[in-house]
């Protein structure tokens, strides 16, 4: 599976996803993803690949031992990993395909967002009707 930035300037390729996708809550992906919770999958080191764009990657330690890592043109988060671990934490969303897998759990819901709970709001294909 491939995947790439916003601004289609990193890319990176998986073999497979290792790990059981999963939404995090915690407030570290909440604020470097702008996002209310962000979707996350293992990937075995061995099985993940930068493709392109290795000159655009940037890395932010958001924790002692984490590394972010991101494209410095568009700011698309496309990695994280930890000193020393096994796997890369691949950002589902930045996948170019479906992952052939759906999420199986939310994580860090201590940290989340009260303006979230009972969240049961309508769904439109595109636009709200009178935009």
């Amino acid at each position: 599976m491939k995947g790439s930035c916003a601004c289609g300037t990193v890319g990176y390729e998986i073999d497979s996803i290792d790990m059981p996708i999963s939404h995090c809550h915690c407030s570290t992906c909440r604020k470097t993803h702008a996002a209310a919770y962000v979707s996350t999958a293992g990937v075995l080191r061995e099985h993940f690949r930068w493709t392109q764009g290795r000159q655009a990657l940037r890395a932010f330690e958001s924790s002692p031992g984490k590394l972010r890592h991101f494209c410095c043109h568009c700011g698309s988060h496309l990695a994280a990993e930890r000193t020393g671990s096994a796997a890369i934490i691949v950002r589902v969303a930045t996948l170019d395909e479906a992952p052939g897998s759906s999420p199986e759990y939310h994580i860090w819901t201590e940290q989340d967002v009260a303006w979230l709970a009972g969240e049961d709001l309508p769904r439109y294909p595109q636009w709200q009707p009178g935009r």
